[in-house]
């Protein structure tokens, strides 16, 4: 997998995944944490070009720091927090979500949209909770089946790319059975993938053709292309789900 083509192709989109500022707020109110005043230590992991980190930054009252692997997302993201004006309140660190640097029970909240696939959902959230403290705040969206029966097409798919897709209440058995109560649970709408995530990506595929004229660069359109299609067409049986839980 080229990265470096992948990288250059997202970087300029406000999100890296489906979102929207509107669902990050949502998961914010349901949490509690707005009403916070004391001051929280916060990890955004899988950041990408940080649409969530500002959001956190502009309704708490934190210290974030934002975790991606890449750094040219990050430094995008440092350059809209300076514009922003929370550059104070967001440090931004390239790094994997698999070694994280933070102490034992040293966080408030772990906020993660759209990346804790990249462990597994049943290790990211075992992984997690070491460095929560107690009472402390998991914030994560994970793709999620919509319904128990779904076509024979759409579920070899997800068989095939990510076999720990499941329904809602598994994935909430799954913060249970790790030592969290659920505090909120919605999925994500279609808007949030059709036009906060879709509809702008394939707004750069002309400019990302001419800028990377190769075989690699038509070939990772053609990819995204069809993930889109995809989910155009499957969009009733799954979404990502959005699970707002708190430590025990």
């Amino acid at each position: 997998m080229n990265y470096e083509l992948l990288i250059d192709l997202h970087k300029m989109n406000k999100r890296q995944g489906p979102g929207s500022d509107a669902q990050t707020l949502k998961a914010l109110q349901l949490s509690g944490l707005m009403t916070s005043t004391q001051s929280m230590q916060i990890a955004d992991i899988g950041c990408g070009t940080g649409a969530s980190t500002l959001v956190l930054a502009e309704n708490l009252n934190a210290s974030i720091t934002a975790i991606d692997l890449f750094q040219d997302f990050l430094d995008i993201l440092n350059a809209n927090a300076q514009k922003r004006g929370f550059a104070d309140k967001i440090t931004t660190q390239s790094g994997s979500m698999e070694e994280l640097a933070f102490e034992d029970g040293s966080l408030d909240v772990i906020w993660s949209e759209g990346a804790i696939y990249n462990m597994g959902f049943a290790k990211g959230v075992e992984y997690f909770k070491r460095f929560l403290k107690p009472g402390g705040t998991l914030a994560v969206s994970e793709i999620t089946w919509l319904t128990t029966e779904r076509p024979e097409e759409i579920q070899r798919h997800w068989d095939s790319e990510y076999p720990e897709i499941a329904i809602a209440s598994d994935k909430i058995k799954i913060l249970e059975d790790h030592g969290f109560i659920l505090k909120g649970y919605f999925p994500l709408p279609e808007s949030s993938w059709i036009e906060n995530y879709y509809a702008p990506l394939k707004n750069t595929f002309d400019g990302f053709i001419t800028k990377n004229d190769s075989e690699d660069a038509r070939a990772i359109v053609e990819s995204e292309k069809a993930e889109a299609a995809h989910y155009e067409k499957y969009s009733h049986y799954f979404s990502y789900g959005f699970y707002i839980a708190q430590k025990v």
